[in-house]
């Protein structure tokens, strides 16, 4: 048991980093995100705010776009047609999550345990990323007469056909069966990635899925604000891999 006395005798040795512009246009260490944001010429359609500055390719931006994504082989299908305005918010926030590079004080730390999957490496996700109130509340409105039949999308699903298809005993309701409230929605679509803010858009304290490219990305003040706060992305590896650790300590 000597070796979990070195671990915490060398979380004692780390310094604190604090992040400042370390969290500042960055991109997530995951499956489609380029390496360092850049421009690109031209993205598709929802996905074109971030074309000035953005994680994403215009391949990824299209990808974003089908019905049945090649991103993930996710559906968007699941229960039937798919209301169009309540479509789009998806995929916007498919955009938002694969383009923004202003999500950096709000990324974890994906850590799989060695003994489980063997050594992958790491991924990173979002997580409790502030949605402003309205993004939370059109988004829910926007698909009241839509169907689904899981209120947590990185649930399981039947992937025997190469796509998501609803699992067994998992009935298609309309979207106000398993999200009752917008902060519902927004919050456990996908396993709390996003967080419903009750901060009103154009106030600097929150997040907004999509924006009007000419008038600029209102994101950017939003994550140096939070970036004051929030430690490094090194030092959150640490504290996530001490945290999974407690369990064998005793």
């Amino acid at each position: 048991m000597e070796w979990w006395w070195q671990l915490l005798l060398g979380l004692g040795t780390v310094t604190p980093i604090w992040a400042g512009d370390e969290l500042l246009s960055v991109c997530m260490r995951a499956k489609h995100h380029k390496r360092e944001p850049s421009p690109e010429d031209q993205l598709y359609e929802e996905c074109m705010p971030w074309k000035d500055n953005a994680c994403c390719t215009f391949n990824t931006s299209w990808e974003a776009h089908l019905d049945v994504s090649l991103l993930y082989s996710f559906s968007l299908l699941h229960c039937g047609l798919m209301m169009p305005d309540c479509q789009k918010h998806f995929i916007q926030a498919v955009c938002f999550y694969e383009c923004s590079p202003n999500l950096g004080p709000w990324i974890q730390q994906v850590v799989r345990l060695s003994w489980e999957v063997g050594l992958r490496g790491q991924e990173e996700r979002i997580l409790d990323a502030p949605l402003c109130r309205e993004d939370c509340e059109q988004w829910w409105a926007d698909c009241h007469t839509s169907y689904t039949c899981q209120s947590n999308w990185h649930g399981s699903w039947d992937w025997s056909r190469g796509k998501s298809r609803c699992p067994a005993r998992a009935p298609c309701h309309p979207f106000p069966h398993y999200f009752p409230t917008p902060a519902d929605l927004c919050e456990k679509i996908w396993s709390n990635s996003f967080k419903a803010s009750p901060e009103r858009r154009d106030s600097g304290r929150c997040l907004q899925k999509w924006f009007e490219p000419a008038q600029g990305n209102p994101n950017v003040a939003v994550a140096r604000l939070f970036a004051r706060s929030a430690p490094s992305r090194g030092l959150s590896c640490i504290l996530m891999a001490f945290s999974l650790s407690l369990p064998f300590l005793s």
